[in-house]
């Protein structure tokens, strides 16, 4: 699947996350150096003379890597720059740890604000792996350190750490509890509004009740078959699956319930609901992973398909995944104008239309996926079958 689109929504709130996030960053770096300087003036027992022989370099640097924040922040990959942050602050101040207390050991004090500062904050990201990163490092830095300058005012670095730590993880933890929360309620809202569209589709064209729904079915069973996806991918699929015919809302009755032999002109037509499906959920947030699977789940292998006329690996791979399913639950279902062929006679032509009509690796895969999709076929049917023979009876 090609590079997901993020919601410029989670993106603008990483982007300023970050920034408020650097701000502190240098307020606390830089106030805690001059405030710990001036009451070590007047507290002997913290003025130990030994100054930080890098701490200089280490702002300088740190400071240099604004230009490399803005960089990363308008190529819309500012998810980086903490990691850059974090890496760099730690690789310095450790080599400034060991170059300026090396032979010195008495006079180590510990680490500073800043790194209590990177372990509380870090959870601010609903990053798991990030505060893993920050966590683990910073013990790892006292490790070395403590190797290096043999002091054993390490290991209360090393406590201090592993506690603040664990606090951090509880902090992620609840963040992570409300932000799936909301994702939850997104996810159920967002399906609740595709389904109200697939119904009023159907309305418009009743032989195709259900046929929505057996596509997405037919269609995430042989992507999780390829083992190419994750699980939010895997659920965006599905969501474009269950829209992928929305263009058609716009064409004609009597042309989309013809039960004759459809003109050019009104092929041409029926062509169309491709694109104008892809424009539909263009601008919809949400839904912009929707767009390639929606536009081209009509493309042929051999470059013979709509509306782009793509051939081979041109066509999106979740498209191609599209196509199979489209068509083998098209063969199955009622049409206007024609009866439903058998499951083993849409199998079969799926196989005839191997490197012609669809990706040849993706029909051996489908050869695979055909015992599930043989069970979702004769479930949707017959919960259609007792759907319809309820409302008989209710009528009766």
């Amino acid at each position: 699947m090609k590079e997901q689109v993020i919601d410029p929504n989670v993106r603008n709130e990483e982007t300023r996350t970050l920034k408020w996030f650097l701000v502190l960053f240098y307020i606390i770096s830089i106030s805690f150096d001059i405030i710990y300087k001036f009451i070590s003036s007047y507290i002997p027992q913290l003025n130990d003379n030994t100054p930080d022989k890098l701490i200089y370099w280490i702002y300088l640097f740190m400071f240099a890597l604004l230009p490399v924040a803005h960089y990363f922040t308008k190529k819309q990959k500012s998810y980086v720059i903490k990691y850059i942050y974090f890496i760099s602050y730690t690789s310095l101040t450790f080599l400034n740890d060991a170059v300026t207390f090396i032979g010195k050991p008495d006079l180590y004090r510990g680490g500073n604000a800043v790194e209590i500062f990177w372990i509380l904050l870090s959870p601010i990201f609903v990053s798991k792996p990030f505060v893993i990163v920050v966590s683990l490092g910073i013990i790892l830095k006292y490790i070395i350190v403590g190797l290096i300058i043999k002091s054993p005012v390490v290991f209360l670095g090393i406590v201090l750490v592993s506690t603040l730590s664990v606090f951090s993880f509880i902090l992620l933890s609840r963040f992570q509890s409300y932000v799936n929360a909301i994702k939850t309620s997104y996810d159920q809202q967002l399906t609740g509004i595709v389904k109200g569209v697939i119904a009023t589709l159907e309305l418009k064209d009743p032989y195709t009740r259900g046929h929505s729904e057996r596509v997405a079915s037919y269609a995430l069973e042989l992507a999780k078959i390829s083992g190419k996806f994750t699980d939010e991918e895997l659920k965006a699929f599905n969501f474009a699956c269950l829209l992928h015919d929305i263009g058609k809302i716009h064409i004609p009755d009597q042309i989309l319930m013809k039960p004759s032999r459809l003109t050019n002109e009104e092929y041409e037509i029926i062509k169309s609901h491709t694109t104008v499906g892809a424009e539909a959920v263009s601008k919809v947030a949400g839904f912009s992973n929707s767009i390639e699977v929606i536009r081209s789940h009509h493309e042929r292998w051999d470059g013979k398909g709509y509306p782009d006329q793509l051939k081979g690996k041109e066509i999106p791979y979740l498209s191609r995944v599209a196509a199979i399913a489209d068509a083998f639950d098209a063969m199955t279902s009622n049409r206007s104008y024609r009866a439903a062929l058998s499951v083993e006679e849409a199998y079969k032509r799926i196989l005839e239309g191997k490197g012609t009509q669809f990706d040849p690796e993706l029909v051996s895969l489908f050869q695979k996926a055909y015992p599930l999709w043989e069970k979702i076929h004769d479930l949707s049917f017959k919960n259609d079958a007792n759907a319809k023979l309820n409302i008989s009876l209710a009528v009766n």
